[in-house]
């Protein structure tokens, strides 16, 4: 049943992706510097943060920051500011590097104790008529093993995490889980 929502909001109902929804959680829990790149403290921080080791220099360039140690220094001593693609690159960079260096650890936090308990808020049908509506309620449940979701989302790979969330947790909802393809919100702590 998933991806039977091909007109989703057709009538006015309201939500995103479940796995969307995953994505945005995890990176809630894997956030790290609140300050914005535009700002000099945020600029400051995430290039420290992809400069500190040679490690962590590598995988900047990997994820797109292709850049010269002399526009680097440049940019920490405040001599220079990059433009705007190179801010969305720098916020891009520290994103994916945050990504890696976290995965592991939300990976450890989630798989515990026998998995992660998940809720699921079901999408907003206020904008829809009446007689249009179906009964979607708020479901709860425990997700076991974490590993293609964690690995999916450290990698980038929004397809990956996609097919991981509606054919691997999805289905343990029983027959009405094309109901949970779109919700509004998806919460777990780790």
């Amino acid at each position: 049943m998933p991806e039977k929502n091909i007109d989703f909001g057709k009538f006015g109902a309201r939500g995103i992706k479940g796995s969307d929804a995953v994505i945005r959680r995890l990176d809630d829990l894997a956030s790290g510097i609140s300050t914005p790149v535009t700002e000099k403290r945020g600029l400051t921080a995430r290039l420290n943060y992809l400069t500190k080791t040679t490690r962590a220099r590598a995988a900047a360039c990997a994820a797109g920051l292709t850049v010269t140690d002399r526009t680097l220094k440049a940019w920490q001593s405040g001599k220079r500011r990059p433009s705007k693609a190179n801010l969305e690159r720098i916020d891009a960079a520290y994103q994916a590097v945050r990504r890696r260096n976290v995965a592991n650890h939300l990976l450890r936090r989630l798989n515990a104790g026998g998995g992660r308990r998940v809720e699921i808020h079901p999408l907003n049908q206020s904008q829809v008529p009446r007689p249009l509506q179906r009964v979607v309620e708020y479901r709860t449940m425990n997700i076991r093993r974490w590993d293609r979701i964690v690995g999916s989302w450290a990698a980038g790979d929004h397809q990956g995490l996609e097919q991981a969330w509606t054919t691997d947790v999805l289905p343990d909802l029983g027959s009405q889980w094309g109901q949970y393809e779109y919700v509004t919100s998806i919460g777990f702590a780790a």
